[in-house]
Formats: structure tokens, C-alpha cells, sequence
């Protein structure tokens, strides 16, 4: 794991504090969730189905309207900005489901990234062709034709194209092999060794608190449990109530 190599003297990239938000009207689904990413960290959020962890990423990438709480970006409250302003202040967004244009090339994927900024395609595509040396062979394939991990590292080098500072992932490995899911895992530390830091919510607990720097755990809209990710992998109440038996270090 690199060194995140943020001091105290700089401020967190990205902060949801005490964020309340849902799906229908009346029913809260985050109920004063919290959490806070600094320059270059990764950060695992997990917890039980229902916890709201898919909510916590939506709300805070403006897919879901914010009822209590703020949501700051380097210190300024974008609370309820809409998705494609925080794209251009520097945040990327991969979802779980429908992450790629079916019907489209790879390039044209990759294009679709950039959208806003369709000067730089070429620099940024080989920035991602480095890390995703796949899709370079790929380009011209159609993305609906891909297996599922071939996809999502072509969601993830869609999100990449705008050079985040900072990556939301809603759970990158679901519905993937183990091979691939451990290709995405290599992948997601090597994208936050470059500098990126991400904010990962994930199912796969025990392999997200093992790469990530610090971890928050959800459980009912609420934060239940924080700390350094290998802290929480060794938590007894952590392994009990959240990993389960079959978790545990040895």
C-alpha cells in the first residue's frame, strides 16, 4: 500500500458529514452517515445488505438528493450539486450496474469520458492504456461484447478519462470471477498509488479492508465502526458482526 503522503496541514478532498437521504419520500435510508477522504487515501466502506452503502456513494455523487447533511469538495459545500459539475471539479463515478455504453467501442467509451474536455483524449487514453493495457488491444471491440471484469476496467478507465482526484467506486467487484475480481482489486491500488484517491464501497469486506488505508463500516444508515483498514480486518466485533467466522486472519 503506498504512503498517502498527506500532512496536517492539508484539508480532506472530499467530506459527507451527518447525510440523511433516500429513495422514497418519508423514509430515510442514510440516517446521519459520515465519512471523510484525505489527499491520496483509499477508503473501504462495507456492512451488511441494507446498510446504505450504494446510497452513501449516490448521494454523495449527486444521484440522490441530500435531505440533512453537507457534502464539501476541498472545503466547499456541493451539497445537491448536480453529477456532471462534480465530474468537472474532479470527481470520477463508476456504478455498479450499467457502467458501460453496451453499444459502443471501448474508444468510443473512453471518448464518452472526456466528454467535457475532448482535447485531451488522446494524453488521458494512453495515461489509462498504461494501466488498462486490455483496452489498447480492444478499441475497436464493442463493449456490450465484453466478458463482466473486461467491462468494469473499462468503466474504471471511463471514469479516469477526466482525471479525478478522487474515484467513487460502488461496489467494482460484484458478479465478477475471482481472477477478475482480484485484477480489479491490483487495479484499484495502482490507480490510488498514482496519485488518485478513491472512495470504494464494496461487498467483498475482507479484500477491501486489506488494500484500503482506512475503512468506515455502515450498518442501518448509521456509521458503526472506523478505523485503519487492517484495524478493522482484526476487530473482534468487526469479525463477529460484519465478516464473519470464515474472515478471520490467521
Amino acid at each position: 500500500m503506498p504512503e498517502n503522503g498527506n500532512g496536517p496541514e492539508q484539508g480532506p478532498v472530499l467530506v459527507a458529514d451527518a447525510i440523511v437521504a433516500g429513495y422514497v419520500p418519508g423514509v430515510d435510508v442514510l440516517r446521519g452517515c459520515s465519512i471523510e477522504v484525505r489527499p491520496g487515501e483509499l477508503i473501504g466502506v462495507i456492512g451488511p445488505n441494507g446498510a446504505g452503502k450504494s446510497t452513501l456513494i449516490k448521494t454523495v455523487f449527486g444521484l440522490l438528493r441530500v435531505r440533512g447533511g453537507t457534502v464539501r469538495l476541498h472545503g466547499e459545500e456541493v451539497t445537491n450539486r448536480p453529477a456532471h459539475e462534480l465530474v468537472r471539479r474532479g470527481v470520477g463515478y463508476v456504478p455498479q450496474l450499467q457502467n458501460v455504453f453496451p453499444a459502443l467501442t471501448v474508444e468510443e467509451n473512453l471518448r464518452m469520458g472526456i466528454y467535457l474536455r475532448p482535447k485531451g483524449f488522446v494524453r488521458r487514453t494512453a495515461v489509462v492504456e498504461e494501466i488498462f493495457p486490455l483496452l489498447a488491444e480492444r478499441r475497436k471491440q464493442k463493449a456490450g461484447s465484453m466478458s463482466g471484469g473486461e467491462r468494469q476496467m473499462l468503466a474504471m478507465a471511463r471514469a479516469l478519462m477526466m482525471e479525478p482526484q478522487v474515484l467513487l467506486l460502488d461496489e467494482p467487484s460484484a458478479g465478477l470471477s475471482p481472477i477478475f475480481q482480484d485484477q480489479v482489486f491490483d487495479r484499484v491500488k495502482e490507480i490510488n498509488g498514482a496519485g488518485v484517491a478513491v472512495l470504494m464501497v464494496e461487498q467483498n469486506a475482507r479484500r477491501c479492508l486489506q488494500i484500503c488505508n482506512r475503512g468506515y463500516v455502515l450498518d442501518q444508515g448509521r456509521n458503526a465502526h472506523t478505523g485503519t483498514g487492517m484495524g478493522l480486518l482484526h476487530d473482534p466485533k468487526v469479525i463477529e458482526l460484519y465478516l464473519g467466522t470464515l474472515a478471520r486472519v490467521r
